[in-house]
């Protein structure tokens, strides 16, 4: 459950900045059977954790003037700090290393944030078409690698992980917006995310493949006043390891 507040202000007529701070409170439960130990039982690990998550800070840039016939686009660039507590700073159920048995690697407090600086600069289009919205945009999201990395495990110890380098992120989207009425308002869209595999050392880990993350997504506006709207979306999850569902609400206001 991620709770956010997230500002935008208008710097020009074409040109808005945006800030976002989000809470985080998670709740994990993985099944397990543990390797070599000769039980046929599973066990549930079930672990929590809550904090700040990771800082946004955004900037969009409206490229041209839209018609009827030529879409209006928007270029952006967002930075995701690592505020948030990093996996690496959580202790695991490790001894010393987890690489020996009878040791998961799960953490025994959630983290927060992803634990790595991003970037993801982007071009979204927009083309009205009454009553009718269409839209689409393409990302990439880099994540910066990081060096010396260490992780806590159990007794206060650490275990030297060394340069971890995440995969970049390719964003796909479209979808289409329509009015209702003067207040309302209904979307149907497809969101695609293509997540290259993660380096150790320079070497990509062999559990690590590259991932396909999509979702089908439907989403209802609702216009309450002339400065408040409220916006429900509902995410749907299309391939094995997206989540099987996101609800999202929003409630905007404008100053």
């Amino acid at each position: 459950i991620t709770a956010a507040m997230t500002a935008r202000y208008g710097v020009t007529p074409r040109l808005e900045v945006e800030g976002r701070l989000p809470y985080v409170y998670r709740q994990d439960s993985t099944i397990s059977r543990e390797l070599g130990e000769g039980t046929a039982i599973d066990t549930a690990f079930t672990r929590n954790g809550h904090d700040i998550g990771d800082v946004e800070l955004a900037a969009r840039y409206q490229l041209n003037e839209g018609s009827a016939r030529v879409p209006y686009f928007v270029g952006s660039l967002r930075f995701k700090s690592r505020t948030g507590r990093d996996p690496f700073e959580v202790v695991t159920d490790c001894v010393t290393t987890c690489s020996a048995a009878g040791t998961t690697g799960l953490p025994l407090e959630l983290p927060t944030g992803s634990g790595f600086y991003s970037l993801q600069p982007g071009l979204t289009w927009l083309f009205p078409s009454d009553p009718a919205v269409f839209f689409g945009g393409v990302s990439y999201t880099h994540n910066f690698k990081r060096k010396d990395i260490s992780r806590g495990v159990l007794n206060g110890a650490r275990e030297v992980v060394g340069e971890v380098a995440p995969g970049g992120v390719l964003g796909l989207n479209f979808g289409m917006g329509l009015s209702l009425n003067d207040r309302s308002s209904f979307s149907l869209g497809f969101e695609l995310n293509s997540i290259a595999s993660t380096k150790q050392n320079g070497v990509t880990l062999p559990s690590s493949v590259r991932t396909q993350l999509a979702s089908l997504l439907l989403g209802y506006s609702y216009r309450y006043s002339e400065s408040t709207s409220l916006n429900v979306s509902v995410g749907a999850g299309l391939t094995r390891d997206t989540p099987d569902l996101n609800v999202s609400l929003r409630v905007p206001v404008t100053f």
